[in-house]
């Protein structure tokens, strides 16, 4: 039976406009529920607190950076140090910039500018390094961060601005230093020994990340363990959530295997129903999935990054994208976060020293379904090669109007806001047999968008299948990057599309009426 073209169709308590179509009434409310929840294609932001804006208090706070750590002028880039075997770390571990929260909560307004929706803190727990991975204890703030306050100023002004604060989580490990460690290590009596791995079989004595002595591991299969972490209701996880903050990232999350990450993602929920937990995953995701909300999408991300560098072809990257989302469902893919790159990975302009190949990268970035996450002062084209050349201190001079890299990041966030279905819409691939090419799209025509790759060496023309039935005979399709392109007509599905070596296009459908008519009126 027809729907009636007054009234329309209510389907679980949404109403649908009268020209849907059966395809449409499955998807009711859909979109609109994704949009209710800020952890589906958000613009995430990371920042290395100690290295993102120079701090107003650094004269008061001079006394906490003493020998044999160094603090450094602004200027002055990261460099690689010596290993300091007395201490289990290198030098260029304990050296600092002298940022903390309140530097951070100062620069609220680039971030919001920017477009950013979520800020995420590298770890602000008490720890002896700069980069705070070894914890000394999880519920104090390292003093040449701040204080419990200064977290509370900083969670309040990115609420205020509408943007979201995730910290990270360091739950596999803790720091040599730590005072219930060196008890137990010291003292087999010790109510703490087991919670770590103590054995002649370790370097150090204790079971470490990775073997890195600095870093002995936690016993999360000790029941009291956990419930410090995460499962007690005044645990570091839960209460850290009540207190303001929005979600975890999670540090080396396979290490703690995915039946202890879903305990943890379930007490986060329990704590802030819609908080968010994203796992520093480097596996294939799919299976992963049900222990977390997302993960950091290092599989997306390889995809990316091998077919700008020609690694792949573009018919083999659609193939693996296309598996890639469809074995781990739309759903955790658009909570997942889609780095480029990281404080452990080489900056993108490192990575990729060619601007259109940088440029072609980020489109996917911010296309794909995902959150983009973007590491801070790549927007601004900073380099950085390896740990710890990529974690120099924020460029604040290149932060220009004539700053190429800043104004595509721009342009690239204002496309996203701008367009539905990039922010939370569903993935199809486009039949081609050259480009790599994908829609996004949602119930509605007037989302849709179409993104066309061409990672090659020369110019391709071909024809190309859009598997969208809404696309009408005789629309055309915009192209949104050059709005002063030809458009390209549309015949039963199929348009010629002209797309340079190494190039792109943007293209969405062109919805208006011209001379009077328009051949969408009753295709929603």
């Amino acid at each position: 039976m027809g729907l009636s073209p007054a009234q329309g169709q209510i389907v679980s308590g949404v109403t649908t406009p009268s020209y849907a179509s059966r395809f449409d009434v499955e998807l009711a409310g859909v979109f609109d529920e994704r949009e209710r929840d800020w952890r589906n294609g958000a613009i995430v932001y990371q920042v290395l607190v100690d290295r993102f804006a120079p701090s107003a208090r650094l004269e008061d706070k001079r006394a906490l950076y003493s020998s044999p750590k160094r603090l450094h002028r602004w200027s002055e880039p990261a460099k690689r140090g010596r290993y300091l075997p007395a201490l289990n770390v290198w030098s260029h571990e304990i050296d600092f910039w002298g940022g903390d929260l309140q530097s951070v909560a100062g620069r609220l307004n680039y971030l919001q500018r920017l477009g950013v929706d979520v800020l995420y803190l590298s770890p602000i727990q008490l720890a002896y390094t700069s980069h705070k991975y070894d914890t000394l204890d999880y519920l104090s703030i390292s003093p040449e961060f701040g204080s419990r306050e200064d977290l509370d100023q900083l969670t309040r002004g990115l609420h205020d601005k509408g943007m979201k604060l995730v910290l990270d989580g360091v739950f596999n490990h803790m720091g040599r230093n730590a005072p219930i460690f060196q008890q137990a290590l010291l003292d087999p009596q010790s109510p703490y020994r087991n919670w770590f791995y103590f054995g002649s079989q370790y370097p150090g004595g204790a079971r470490a990340w990775v073997q890195a002595t600095n870093l002995p591991e936690l016993n999360l299969e000790n029941p009291a363990v956990r419930d410090y972490l995460f499962a007690g209701a005044d645990s570091v996880v839960q209460r850290t959530l009540r207190n303001g903050v929005d979600g975890w990232r999670l540090d080396v999350a396979p290490e703690l295997g995915p039946t202890y990450l879903a305990e943890l993602t379930q007490a986060a929920h329990l704590a802030k129903p819609g908080s968010l937990v994203v796992g520093e995953i480097p596996n294939f995701p799919k299976e992963w999935f049900g222990s977390v909300d997302g993960v950091i999408n290092f599989t997306l991300r390889d995809i990316v990054l091998s077919t700008v560098h020609g690694v792949i072809d573009a018919p083999t990257a659609a193939h693996m994208l296309e598996r890639t989302i469809s074995e781990g469902g739309i759903e955790p893919t658009l909570k997942s976060w889609l780095m480029l790159d990281n404080h452990d990975n080489h900056r993108l302009a490192t990575l990729l020293p060619r601007q259109r190949q940088r440029q072609t990268a980020q489109l996917l970035q911010f296309t794909l379904p995902g959150s983009p996450n973007l590491y801070y002062g790549s927007e601004l084209g900073m380099t950085g090669g390896e740990d710890p050349q990529n974690r120099s201190p924020m460029r604040w001079e290149l932060v220009r109007d004539d700053n190429p890299d800043l104004r595509w990041t721009r342009q690239l966030v204002d496309l996203r806001k701008q367009h539905r279905a990039l922010r939370v819409g569903n993935f199809r691939l486009i039949s081609a047999r050259q480009l790599l090419a994908f829609e996004r799209y949602t119930d509605r025509v007037q989302d849709t968008v179409l993104v066309l790759v061409n990672p090659g060496k020369k110019a391709v023309t071909e024809r190309i299948l859009i598997a969208n039935s809404k696309l009408m005979n005789g629309s055309s399709l915009i192209d949104l990057l050059d709005p002063k392109a030809k458009p390209l007509g549309v015949l039963a599905g199929m348009t010629t599309v002209s797309v340079p070596a190494g190039g792109f296009r943007v293209l969405t459908p062109d919805v208006q009426a011209h001379g009077g008519y328009n051949v969408f009126k009753r295709v929603q």
